[in-house]
């Protein structure tokens, strides 16, 4: 077993420099600026296409972490970049907070304040920071992090709410993708709200930052998972449930990203419970999540029981994450061979060996779906990066 994921994580490691080489390569626009906004499946640009603040911060992330990873400056071109191209073009200078979207030219064309937006824009400007020690990269955090705390925080019944008008405004769509709820607060939400104040806090130690970190794994521990250890998706204003669907890869991102913060806010009673909840929700994703070639499933609706059973590349990588932090804590051999086994399927079936980057994903065949692009606002480097480094950690 040993052997086998010592093999993993050096295929992991050489994977992150496969990765990192296409978007360099591939994705940066030299005629209009900052990087494409979409590129298809067969890896051809989309002329003009808008760009997103997702895609933008994620590359912002991915190139600042493998730089400090990999202790190189060989992307630091690929950084500034990305980080110059956020400020002159999503930041919003008279309200503050970023754009969600411009148009190829970097003129923007949709300018509601989406809270998970936000969460990303801190996310990556922290791990810049470390990289780069721009102070007004650090300086820019703090800001969206007091924007959050301001706007979107709800006084009266805790958690965030889920997105605002330019002016931060209340808006009545507040659905983050076509295919989300239109949910006044959401799980996805929180995790990234929690994800982005847990790397601010690396780099900025302050109370107010500790005590809202400190209630967000505790939204995340008592509100939003529920009691059979799979976190709720959907809410309204209230706290009521709207959703009975279960998201795996969700599941275990959020079994990891939690602890990592209650682990850094070192209170012990936190970390034990936090623990104690990784381990289950890890072991609940082992026994639900995972199908019997390999692969993790997408969703189940615990209502009707349907399942999709497409294999999305994201989930994959997470549950790479989830399952060596969960062996960390109980040194059980079936989170490391669950993980093998995914690796492996991954490799034959999600990684594109002829275009480049990794597939979208495949149906239970294994079979890719064209239509899915390599590039655009939510088919980022962020989530493989991510695994790379944190397995070779």
């Amino acid at each position: 077993m040993d052997t086998d994921y010592f093999k993993l994580k050096n295929e992991l490691h050489q994977e992150l420099l496969r990765v990192l080489s296409y978007w360099r390569e591939q994705t940066i626009d030299r005629e209009y600026g900052g990087f494409f906004g979409q590129i298809d499946f067969y890896n051809k640009v989309i002329p003009k296409a808008p760009k997103g603040i997702i895609l933008n911060t994620r590359i912002l992330w991915s190139f600042s972490a493998a730089s400090n990873y990999l202790k190189t400056n060989s992307f630091q071109d690929i950084c500034e970049r990305s980080f110059e191209y956020l400020k002159e073009h999503f930041k919003d200078t008279e309200h503050k907070g970023v754009f969600w979207e411009v148009d190829y030219l970097g003129n923007p064309i949709n300018t509601r304040k989406q809270v998970y937006a936000q969460s990303f824009a801190i996310y990556a400007l922290s791990e810049y920071y470390i990289f780069s020690k721009n102070e007004s990269s650090k300086a820019w955090a703090i800001e969206l992090f007091e924007c959050l705390e301001e706007y979107s925080k709800d006084p009266n019944k805790n958690g965030y709410f889920e997105a605002f008008k330019e002016d931060w405004s209340p808006i009545d769509d507040m659905r983050l993708s076509a295919k989300d709820m239109n949910a006044a607060k959401t799980m996805n939400t929180h995790l990234h709200i929690l994800e982005a104040y847990t790397s601010l806090l690396k780099i900025h130690e302050s109370k107010e930052l500790r005590a809202a970190l400190n209630n967000l794994v505790e939204i995340m521990n008592h509100r939003i998972l529920n009691s059979k250890y799979h976190y709720d998706l959907f809410f309204d204003k209230h706290w009521n449930l709207m959703s009975n669907t279960v998201s795996f890869g969700h599941d275990i991102e959020a079994a990891w990203l939690v602890l990592e913060a209650a682990e850094l806010l070192n209170e012990p009673e936190l970390i034990e419970e936090t623990k104690r909840i990784a381990s289950q929700v890890a072991n609940t994703f082992l026994n639900k999540g995972i199908d019997i070639d390999g692969p993790v499933l997408y969703e189940t609706n615990l209502t009707t029981n349907e399942t999709d059973t497409d294999r999305h590349w994201w989930p994959q990588v997470e549950a790479l994450i989830g399952l060596k932090r969960a062996y960390k804590l109980e040194n059980r051999t079936e989170y490391l061979s669950s993980s093998l086994k995914i690796w492996e399927y991954t490799k034959k079936n999600l990684l594109d060996h002829e275009h480049g980057e990794w597939h979208f994903r495949v149906n239970q065949k294994g079979v890719p779906y064209i239509q899915e692009d390599k590039v655009s606002m939510w088919k980022a480097p962020y989530h493989v990066t991510r695994a790379c480094i944190l397995i070779n950690e």
